[in-house]
């Protein structure tokens, strides 16, 4: 990371900063970090921990390309600058009003360019210490994609495999909490993985996924192995990044191997509160329409409705979870180098359970 010192001058001048890696992120000491893009351009992806304080609109910043391209740049940038100006003038009567001088925010827009810069100028002018950060988010999703896709995960990959309702999350996250070094993917996905597995809030947008993805392999000790969850190559809608998958699909893995009635009992558990939402079991039956016959829809429909929902987790995993993973598998024959049976899922056996993954995984 590399920090320029400002010059003194009437107000303050702008000091600049330019991101070397993804690790850089956790070392920055400004109050308020600030993207300055339209809403739409922060929804989609932004720098982690940044507020949006947009300079034009969605609708603004739209109407503003249409005239650079079809008028003129000189009439956009007039306009722009007028439209800027009103809304920084509506930021600082609203969400920056309460601000002392000592206030230190770091600024971006896409590139580092017209938009930051200008924001910039104004807080900075106010007497703030205001930075830009060189090369705006096109900088960090630079430093994302070269670590999510050109980049060799640096701590040897271990898996932790087994079908549908072995409880793998919670037993990622138990390996965690006592010490172990993960990533979950479902948790960065905002997904459990599975047909029943959307989570509120909804999912992050690709690039959003990637760039919590990259974090989690900056902050690897690579002296150390890291226990991955096994997953297809999307989780939910959201795919992972190539070279963690290629690393997945060439780790050893460590394989729960629990009986499916015990893995139904666990699911309609753990799953209580989706089944529960009114229709939401139905609707989600309705989607495997078209791969399985009227008859099989109809038997599950009619589980679902009785509430027979552990008898439902085991005709779905029979049917649908059990021989997909079966053959996700065969394109991916890595053998299992462990295999430890699990005769019970309660709650009180998955730190113990935990604990041996994290003795046969050498975590």
């Amino acid at each position: 990371m590399n920090r320029s010192d400002p010059q003194p001058s009437a107000g303050r001048a702008l000091a600049t900063l330019q991101l070397t890696a993804i690790s850089d992120l956790d070392s920055l000491d400004f109050d308020t970090i600030i993207d300055v893009r339209s809403p739409a351009e922060f929804a989609e992806d932004h720098v982690p921990g940044a507020i949006n304080l947009p300079v034009l609109s969605n609708t603004e910043r739209a109407h503003i390309g249409t005239i650079y391209k079809q008028v003129s740049a000189f009439d956009a940038r007039k306009l722009g600058a007028a439209l800027v100006a009103r809304n920084v003038a509506a930021h600082l009567e609203g969400p920056l009003a309460g601000l002392k001088g000592g206030w230190r925010p770091l600024v971006y827009c896409w590139r580092g360019g017209q938009r930051s810069g200008s924001f910039g100028a104004i807080l900075a002018q106010v007497g703030w210490r205001v930075t830009l950060l060189s090369g705006g988010y096109k900088s960090w999703r630079r430093l994302v994609v070269d670590a999510v896709q050109e980049a060799p995960v640096t701590s040897p990959v271990v898996v932790l495999d087994g079908y549908t309702g072995s409880a793998k999350t919670e037993v990622l996250l138990a390996a965690a909490a006592q010490g172990a070094q993960v990533i979950d993917l479902e948790g960065l996905a905002n997904h459990r993985g599975s047909l029943f597995g959307a989570m509120p809030g909804g999912q992050p947008s690709q690039k959003a996924f990637e760039g919590r993805i990259a974090r989690e392999l900056a902050r690897l000790d690579p002296a150390r192995a890291v226990l991955v969850e096994a997953e297809s190559s999307r989780v939910g809608d959201v795919a992972v990044p190539r070279r963690l998958w290629a690393a997945m699909c060439a780790a050893p893995r460590v394989r729960l191997a629990v009986p499916r009635a015990v893995r139904a009992e666990y699911t309609a558990r753990s799953y209580a509160e989706a089944l529960a939402a009114p229709g939401r079991l139905a609707d989600t039956i309705g989607l495997l329409r078209r791969l399985y016959s009227a008859e099989t829809i109809t038997e599950w429909l009619g589980l679902a409705e009785a509430g027979e929902h552990v008898a439902l987790a085991e005709a779905l995993m029979a049917v649908h979870y059990d021989p997909r993973y079966a053959r996700q598998r065969a394109r991916h024959p890595t053998p299992a180098d462990h295999e430890i049976a699990v005769p019970r899922l309660s709650p009180d056996d998955l730190a113990g359970l935990a604990q041996k993954v994290i003795a046969v995984a050498g975590l």
